[in-house]
Formats: C-alpha cells, structure tokens, sequence
C-alpha cells in the first residue's frame, strides 16, 4: 500500500537521530482512529489502524526513527534528551502537496530513553488525542491524533495501567532543543545543516534574503507569538515549556499536564511538577521570549561572522520580542471583544475585571448577558461595558460567535473520561471529543459540557505528565 513517503529528515540529517524501529504490542485494540485525518494524508484505504499504529506493523517506505535533542527542562539545561519513548515513523506528503510528519508515542525505550521505559499509558494517551483535536477545532496550530492503539502491555506508574501508543501529525518535530542539541557540543556543520533544512522545510522565502537565518530566526518568532497569544485567549496552559517542548513551525506539541484554566488567574498552575509555579498562565508571555533567546543563542554564529554585530544583531531581535507578542495578543482579543480594531485599553480592562471569573464563561457572557451574573466582579463588568458598547465592530456578534468557544475540554469532563477510558468504558471520551471537535455554538443537551468544574474538583485538581 502506497502510503507516499518521503523522509526527509532521515535522508538529510543524519547524525540527528538514530534509527529505531517500534517495540510489538502483545495485545493490540484501537480505542481511537482519526479516519478523517488519515483521509487528509492520503493514506491507503483498507489499513490495519491495530497492526499499523501500534508498531506490530511498519508501513512500507517507513524510516522509523529517534530524534536527537536537548533542552531547558524548567530552567535547567540538558545536553542530550531525545525520543526516549517516540518515533519518527516518517513524513507524508499529504493530499493538499503538505510534508507532515507521522510520529508515535509510547512505542518503546530508545537509546535516548534514560531510565525511562518506553511506554505509555491510556490515560496520557487519551489525553492528547483529546487536547489535539480540541485545539485544532479552536483554531490553534496543533499537532494532531491519528490514533490512539491500546498494546494489551501493562504500565507500571504509580500503579499498573494499561498501556497505549499515540500516533501524531505535524508540520515536524523540530524544536528549539534540537537546535540546542548540536550548539551544546559545537557541532557548527551540523548545526547550519539543521538551519538549512528548517529553512528549506519551513521557511523557504527565506532562502532568499539578505540573511537567511536572521529571517528564519524572524518566522519562528513570529509564529510562536501568535501561538501564546491563541493559548492565552483560550485560558490555556501548557504546563510544560521546555525548551525541547518549542517547534520552530509554531504548533502546539506534547501534551503532558496540559489544562484550561476555570477563573481567572494569573498565576494558575496546574501542573504537579511545576513547584514554583515557572510555567503558569501568566508567565506563558515571558517563557515565549525566554525560550527564544536559547533559539537566538544557538543561532548566533550564523547570524553574522563578526562575534559583536551578531550579538548586537541578536539582542536587538530579542528586545523586539515583547511588543511582537503583545500586537499578537491584542489581535486575539479585537476579535474575542468583538471590535473594530485592536484596543490595549478595552483589552487589559475586560481582563482585570474578569478576575475571579471562569476565563470561558466570561468572554461568552458578553453576548449572552444571562451568563453575567456569573462573574466575581460585577461592577467592573459594568463600568467596562459602555466603552466596549461604543468601539464594537458593526459585526461584533458574529465576531464573538466565532472567537469565543461554548465547549473546551473542561478538566473535570476530561478527568471523569479518562478515568472511565482507563477502566474499559470509551463512552465519556468518544462523547467529550465529539463535543470539543465542534467548539462554537451551543447545541440542545450538552449544557453539561459548557459548565464550570464544581468546587470541590478545582481545589485539589492537579495535572500529570503521564511519564
């Protein structure tokens, strides 16, 4: 079966990975099969979504292979990290002449695993097919769930679990890591190949300017202002932004103790590794720039010959950062407000009095005025409204209707999935993800889904990394 490989990676980066194939699953079952992605990547009708996505079956033209990176995990730098439980199975060009890449998830230890095992469990894989595909419906760059393959192998965690294989889709699995991977030992050959191959990948205008890398550096910028600002019009919180969690195509990948936050808090961490709360939703905005000034480390030496103009080159770039993330967010919120154009006043005014208040519940109040008498702050509500009222657009309600979701993956819906998923009943996940694949616009019976966490469920609510 023609599955159109065309591995890219493998044939032009070697010394960037190392080949591996999956591990074979004694037991497999499809809990989940994206048939409509497969469709999308032109993938041959007729396949074993069982066989095939849980490593007992490696497609024709595959190239199964571990990526090599490093990366700041909270703050602290590793040399070597790499795929310790993934696999590159390799890129497809899809029906729309796209290069994406097919990867798996929990399919067994690599020479990059450490001490880990390889493996995964239902749970965690559940858990990003599910944040995937909500995300992907909100309109954010994301990478996506192909399939999720229970292995009948057990999982020892806290307790044994049952375990799985994810099966993901993206632009590729470049990082900022993996740029740190050749920098940290002075690899400058490969280190420009890796930027060549971003470019060409990525980036292809950029061959053609005055300096290639310095435009490269430009676009991964930009692209991943626009994405935290998506994130945080959304309430979202990845919870975990390594370095080697940071794609240089601007999609959001690994979701680990990822969650959506309920009232608004600047400082709300889900994450149960996040001790010092480093990767909160407020400090989203400052880790965006943080992590791209390791990209900019990395690349400095290519942007210019001269030490000094490089530097200078390179900090001017940073120090630019903050004002290119803040036009991205303002835009966000012109069309979560519904206005006629960006407005710092409007925006930062809607979100100090939405303090208190369930961030998604909010933003929908403002076209459905039953909803505010949910909010903490009333009266800043209030004092707000009229300038808003004065700068809307003249199609504001079609504005909010298609910024602002009715439906998010809220936490305890997602807990109460999983739970279920892990212990044999499918029903709660295959129903939650139907709901969040169509976010915008309240549909009869699931008002359920639209509804904050209760009390209880939020005070002691904490994410997992599910390794």
């Amino acid at each position: 079966m023609d599955w159109r490989f065309d591995n890219s990676y493998a044939r032009d980066l070697a010394g960037a990975y190392v080949a591996q194939a999956p591990a074979k699953a004694p037991a497999p079952r499809v809990l989940a099969f994206n048939a409509a992605l497969a469709a999308e990547l032109g993938l041959p009708e007729g396949l074993d979504p069982a066989a095939v996505f849980s490593g007992n079956l490696v497609p024709e033209g595959a190239a199964p292979l571990a990526q090599a990176y490093a990366g700041h995990q909270f703050g602290g730098f590793s040399p070597q990290l790499g795929d310790g439980r993934a696999l590159l199975l390799g890129e497809v060009i899809d029906r729309a002449g796209r290069r994406r890449d097919i990867a798996m998830k929990g399919s067994g230890p690599t020479p990059f695993a450490r001490r880990g095992d390889g493996w995964a469990a239902v749970g965690p894989v559940l858990r990003e097919y599910l944040m995937g595909e909500a995300m992907a419906a909100l309109g954010v760059p994301t990478s996506r769930a192909l399939a999720a393959v229970a292995t009948g192998r057990q999982v020892l965690r806290e307790r044994p679990l049952p375990g799985a294989v994810l099966t993901r889709v993206a632009a590729s699995h470049l990082r900022v890591g993996t740029f740190q991977f050749f920098a940290a030992r002075g690899q400058a050959e490969m280190l420009r190949r890796l930027a060549d191959y971003a470019i060409a990948r990525h980036d292809p205008g950029c061959a053609a300017a005055a300096n290639p890398y310095l435009a490269f550096f430009d676009g991964v910028v930009q692209r991943q202002a626009r994405l935290v600002a998506q994130w945080m019009g959304l309430g979202f919180i990845h919870g975990v932004m390594n370095t080697d969690n940071m794609t240089i195509s601007g999609e959001t990948i690994d979701y680990g103790p990822c969650a959506f936050m309920e009232a608004y808090s600047p400082g709300t961490v889900f994450s149960s590794i996040d001790h010092q709360g480093r990767y909160a939703y407020g400090n989203q905005p400052l880790i965006l720039a943080w992590n791209l000034a390791r990209l900019a480390e990395t690349l400095v030496s290519l942007f210019d010959a001269d030490e000094a103009r490089a530097v200078e080159v390179a900090n001017a770039r940073l120090d630019g950062i903050a004002g290119i993330y803040r036009a991205e967010w303002l835009a966000v919120m012109a069309e979560k407000l519904g206005l006629a154009a960006p407005d710092a006043a409007l925006a930062d005014g809607f979100v100090a009095a939405l303090a208190g208040t369930d961030w998604t519940t909010g933003f929908r109040s403002l076209s459905e005025p039953a909803l505010r008498g949910a909010w903490a702050e009333r009266a800043a509500l209030e004092a707000w409204l009229p300038g808003w009222e004065a700068a809307r657009a003249p199609d504001w309600q079609a504005r909010l209707a298609a910024a602002n979701p009715v439906y998010i993956p809220r936490n305890y819906k997602v807990e109460e999935a999983l739970a279920a998923a892990e212990a044999g009943d499918l029903a709660p996940f295959e129903a939650l993800l139907a709901v969040v694949k169509a976010p915008f616009g309240a549909r009869p019976g699931l008002e359920a889904y639209a509804l904050p966490a209760p009390a209880q469920f939020v005070a002691g609510f904490r994410t997992f990394c599910g390794t």
